[in-house]
């Protein structure tokens, strides 16, 4: 099965697809304004990295409660009251002016992301109540690809509004994302049958720790998938540009062109290597992600040389993604789906944390070149990890 007969085979995939594409637009186009902010404020190292992990904490914090509520309440209300929110704390940014006002904007990314996390668990967990087999993986594909294609379109338009128009016109602009994302929201119709169950949350969330429990192969699963994480590169990003890349181009331009270049090889890289990779290849595609990553830290002093590098980082990461999300959706039977989706979604932005954190700690130690090649070195190890467990698929 191909993109475009899933797209014309499945209309309710191609109007979810289409969400996502504005949904997600937003959903990156103010970062670069945000990151921009925030070194523009003199902020340390610590602090750029204390930004970043409130973009993934929400998913962390949230993940038990989220996945309860999702296969409780009603999807259509769920779903617009999330980009409502979204819509609401992007328009709050505004607000934002010194230093000071750091807490409130984390605390305003915090809601924002929070918001985000549930609207894409309660997508991916629709997902595989559509379809199943090829078509699911298609489907996860297609979905990676407009996140990586509005990730890159997002942060290098964006970092060229930022330099050219000021920070404020770009959250503005992001926020009328959110307004279209609404609009168009109201034209999708779920023609599934959504079971929702009186349950209690507390039950709920219990019984689907209970099922993980039973259930180590998903754990395992979920512990791989948590591999994509490694590859949190925002911080590191923002710390080139702000140390290195700043006496070559402005910040702005540093962070939106070097994330829109890693961004659109994790959007073309699925088109080359989807249908080579099974059960068997995807050690390979593990040992290359690492090769990858450990390749950009020997180049990444240059600005120029380092957009090569980060290009081939960003390959073969879609198809990690996309694959393992994969396996874990068709694993796990339809009830508990919302909950280890979430749950799933959580051990994968712990992983986005600690890599976070990770590296804006050891950035006061060692070189950033030395920290992207640990990084590198960690896809090795989940080579290995995933070549004992594939026995067991």
């Amino acid at each position: 099965m191909t993109y475009r007969e899933l797209l014309t085979n499945y209309p309710i995939i191609r109007q979810l697809s289409l969400l996502q594409f504005i949904a997600y637009f937003g959903s990156w186009f103010s970062n670069v304004a945000i990151y921009t902010m925030v070194v523009d404020f003199g902020s340390s190292a610590f602090i750029i990295a204390l930004v970043t992990a409130m973009h993934l904490l929400p998913a962390v914090l949230i993940g038990p409660f989220s996945g309860a509520i999702i296969d409780k309440v009603r999807v259509r209300a769920l779903m617009l009251s999330l980009l409502l929110t979204e819509l609401i704390m992007t328009l709050l940014f505004l607000t934002i002016d010194s230093k000071d006002d750091l807490w409130l904007l984390m605390v305003l990314i915090f809601i924002r992301m929070g918001s985000s996390s549930m609207f894409f668990s309660t997508e991916m967990t629709l997902l595989p109540k559509l379809i199943k087999g090829r078509a699911l993986q298609k489907a996860n594909e297609i979905h990676s690809i407009i996140w990586s294609f509005t990730y890159a379109a997002g942060m290098a338009i964006s970092g060229v509004v930022v330099h050219s128009f000021g920070i404020k016109t770009s959250i503005i602009i992001d926020a009328l994302f959110f307004i279209v994302a609404i609009i168009l929201f109201f034209n999708i119709e779920f023609k599934i049958e959504i079971i929702h169950t009186k349950e209690k949350i507390s039950s709920m969330i219990k019984d689907g720790f209970l099922y993980l429990k039973k259930n180590k192969l998903i754990l395992h699963l979920i512990v791989l998938h948590s591999s994509v994480g490694l590859t949190s590169f925002d911080t590191l990003v923002t710390l080139l540009a702000k140390n290195e890349y700043k006496y070559v181009i402005a910040v702005p331009l540093a962070i939106g062109i070097t994330n829109a270049v890693r961004a659109f090889a994790l959007m073309i890289g699925p088109l080359f290597i989807t249908n080579k990779v099974n059960k068997d290849t995807l050690t390979y595609i593990f040992i290359f992600q690492g090769l990858a990553i450990i390749i950009w830290s020997f180049l990444q002093f240059d600005f120029y040389y380092s957009l090569i590098a980060l290009f081939l980082t960003g390959f073969a990461t879609t198809t990690i993604w996309s694959y393992t999300y994969a396996l874990i959706q068709e694993g796990v039977e339809e009830k508990y789906l919302g909950r280890v989706i979430s749950y799933n979604d959580m051990i994968f932005m712990i992983s986005n944390i600690v890599t976070t954190f990770f590296i804006g700690i050891a950035a006061s130690i060692i070189s950033l070149e030395l920290i992207t090649a640990i990084l590198g070195f960690g896809f090795f190890v989940f080579a290995l990890y995933y070549n004992w467990l594939k026995k067991f698929l």
